[in-house]
C-alpha cells in the first residue's frame, strides 16, 4: 500500500475534536443504507417515529427534528412508510423511497467443515449466541445528541466491504452485515464514539465480541477479537481502547469485523464516517 493511503488509513483510528453530534450521517436510502426524514420544527420533546414497528433514532439538527432511519439488507425498493407516535403527531405518517443496489459477490473457502456446517451440539451454543446477540442489537437508551460522525476503530486495510452476497464453500450464506478490515494479531481497536458496554462474549462464529450502545438504537458489535479489555455496562469515551485483533471464531486472518446497527438493521458503517476516512477506506480496498 502506497504511504499516503497508508497515513489516510492511520487517520481513521484518530479522534478528531471537530466530529459533532448536531452533525448527521451521510445519507444513501437504499437496503443496507440510511434514509434521513425532516419530521419538523424542533420542539421540547423529540417525535416519537417507528420503522418497520421498531422504533428509531430522531436528532436534533439546525431547529429541525430528523429521523434517522436504518434499512436492512431486505428491504424492498420503492416506498416505504414512517410512522409518528408521539401525542402531537399521533396516526401521521411519512412516505419515502428505497432505492436500489446491487451487491458484489464474494466465495471463500474454509478448512474447518465445521464453521460451514455445524453439528448438532455446535447450533445449540449458536442459537444461545443469537439470543444474545438480539437483545445486543435491540438496546435501546435515550439521547438526543448522538455522535453520527465516528472515527473508525482501528487503521488497516479493508479486506471485505458490507453487503457481500457471500458463499462459504460454495454454501449460500447471509450477506455480510459490516466490514472487515485486516491487522496484525493484537492491534488496539478503538471506540469510534461515546457509548456504553452492552455486551462481550465468545461466539461460535464471531469469536471474541463487544457490543457497545451508542444511544437511540445505534449499537456496534466488534469480532474476532483476541482480547476484550472492558466488561458489560462499560462507558467508554471516543477514541478508548476496549480490544485488540484477533481470529477467534470463522475467521481466516486476523481482522476486525465491524457491523454497525441502527433500529436492529445492519447498516454500512462507512455511512457514519466522514468522507475522508470513507475515501481512505474505499482507497484500502481497490489498492
Amino acid at each position: 500500500m502506497k504511504n499516503n493511503q497508508r497515513l489516510m488509513l492511520s487517520a481513521l483510528m484518530v479522534v478528531c475534536s471537530s466530529l459533532s453530534a448536531a452533525e448527521l450521517p451521510h445519507q444513501e436510502s437504499v437496503p443496507g443504507g440510511i434514509a434521513i426524514i425532516d419530521l419538523g420544527p424542533e420542539s421540547e420533546h423529540a417525535p416519537v417515529a417507528r420503522f418497520q414497528g421498531k422504533r428509531v433514532m430522531v436528532q436534533r439538527h439546525e431547529g429541525e427534528w430528523w429521523a434517522v432511519v436504518g434499512l436492512p439488507l431486505e428491504t424492498p425498493t420503492g416506498p416505504q412508510t414512517l410512522q409518528l407516535e408521539d401525542k402531537a403527531t399521533a396516526g401521521r405518517s411519512i412516505t419515502f423511497a428505497v432505492d436500489p443496489k446491487s451487491y458484489t459477490e464474494q466465495r471463500l473457502t474454509l478448512q474447518n467443515k465445521k464453521m460451514v456446517d455445524p453439528d448438532p451440539e455446535d447450533l445449540k451454543r449458536i442459537a444461545n449466541d443469537q439470543k444474545m446477540s438480539r437483545a445486543a442489537f435491540l438496546h435501546w437508551s435515550d439521547n438526543n445528541d448522538v455522535t453520527l460522525q465516528f472515527a473508525a476503530p482501528l487503521s488497516g486495510r479493508l479486506s471485505s466491504p458490507f453487503g457481500l452476497r457471500r458463499f462459504f464453500n460454495d454454501q449460500p450464506r447471509a450477506p455480510h452485515s459490516g466490514l472487515d478490515i485486516a491487522a496484525p494479531l493484537g492491534t488496539e481497536v478503538h471506540a469510534p464514539a461515546a457509548g456504553t458496554v452492552v455486551e462481550t462474549g465468545n461466539f461460535y462464529f464471531n469469536g471474541n465480541t463487544v457490543f457497545i450502545d451508542h444511544g437511540e438504537g445505534l449499537v456496534t458489535m466488534y469480532c474476532h477479537l483476541s482480547s476484550i479489555k472492558v466488561k458489560k455496562g462499560q462507558k467508554l469515551a471516543q477514541g478508548e481502547v476496549f480490544a485488540t485483533v484477533g481470529m477467534t471464531g470463522r475467521a481466516t486472518g486476523p481482522h476486525l469485523h465491524w457491523s454497525v446497527s441502527l433500529n436492529d438493521a445492519r447498516i454500512d458503517p462507512s455511512l457514519l464516517l466522514t468522507p475522508e476516512m470513507q475515501a481512505a477506506l474505499t482507497s484500502s480496498h481497490t489498492e
